[in-house]
């Protein structure tokens, strides 16, 4: 991106948050300008911006600042707002039944009872997964009820408040790929297939990339599910079903796409 902003000639600024403190009260001055290598920014700092990109690596870092940018007035890709939902799978697909966009059986409990139940109710094999990740980290496919115990008992252990939500999802035997579609408002900027032998076909996991043709439901499914949740610069991903077609699965709100141009020549950036 950064080099695409320099091929064009527009001027910017990168911006590491690692190196920032955000002044929320800017009516207590004191802070120097910069110390330490640590910069103190006030809402005029970025106020002379037409917009900000979100490129932050890690979720909740972005949101925080994206929340913070939108309270100052300023323009930022994505919003706040639309990171929020796409960056949880709980709201995400919240928001796509909400918007009747076709997607998985999902089922949510609070507890490793009432999920055990959820689990035998469904049938197995059935997906678990985190409710905030990505890259197929800590996605499983349980088979049976002694995985499911065992699971859920350790992710009941974990410690970690999000660990107690279990987003249970059914096992969709997919043709050894999903598809990936990196949207920009309502426009379509290109279309892959990520193919696996495994059941996870995420390019992070080792998937590879092949360019996948539009079709009229396809593009009607995507444009449906970013209209869902807010629209902006998203990933869609689909999951082919063969008895109900296609299925949204999730939404990336800070999309990576260097699989997608090299399979397809598109020039996102």
């Amino acid at each position: 991106m950064i080099t695409a902003l320099e091929r064009r000639g527009v001027a910017h600024d990168l911006i590491d948050d690692r190196e920032i403190v955000f002044n929320l009260t800017p009516q207590y001055d004191g802070h120097p300008e910069k110390q330490h290598g640590v910069k103190f920014v006030r809402p005029e700092k970025f106020l002379q911006y037409d917009v900000a990109l979100d490129r932050a690596m890690e979720f909740t870092r972005g949101l925080y600042a994206l929340q913070i940018l939108n309270s100052w007035g300023v323009r930022t890709v994505n919003r706040a707002s639309v990171v929020a939902v796409c960056g949880d799978k709980l709201l995400t697909t919240a928001a796509l039944s909400q918007h009747n966009v076709p997607s998985p059986r999902t089922e949510i409990a609070f507890t490793p009872e009432a999920a055990l139940e959820a689990i035998e109710n469904m049938g197995y094999p059935v997906v678990i997964k985190p409710i905030i990740g990505s890259w197929g980290r800590l996605v499983a496919k349980i088979n049976d009820r002694e995985a499911a115990e065992a699971l859920l008992e350790h992710k009941a252990v974990l410690g970690h408040f999000l660990h107690e939500i279990f987003y249970l999802q059914e096992f969709i035997a997919k043709p050894g790929r999903d598809i990936r579609l990196i949207m920009m408002g309502d426009e379509i900027v290109s279309a892959i297939y990520r193919s696996s032998a495994h059941w996870v076909t995420n390019t992070a996991r080792g998937a590879t990339a092949q360019p996948c043709p539009l079709d009229a439901a396809l593009e009607t499914i995507a444009r449906n599910a970013a209209r869902a949740v807010g629209g902006g610069f998203l990933a869609i991903d689909v999951i082919e079903d063969p008895q109900r077609g296609y299925l949204v699965n999730e939404i990336n709100p800070t999309p990576e796409f260097r699989g997608s141009e090299t399979a397809t020549g598109a020039d996102i950036p």
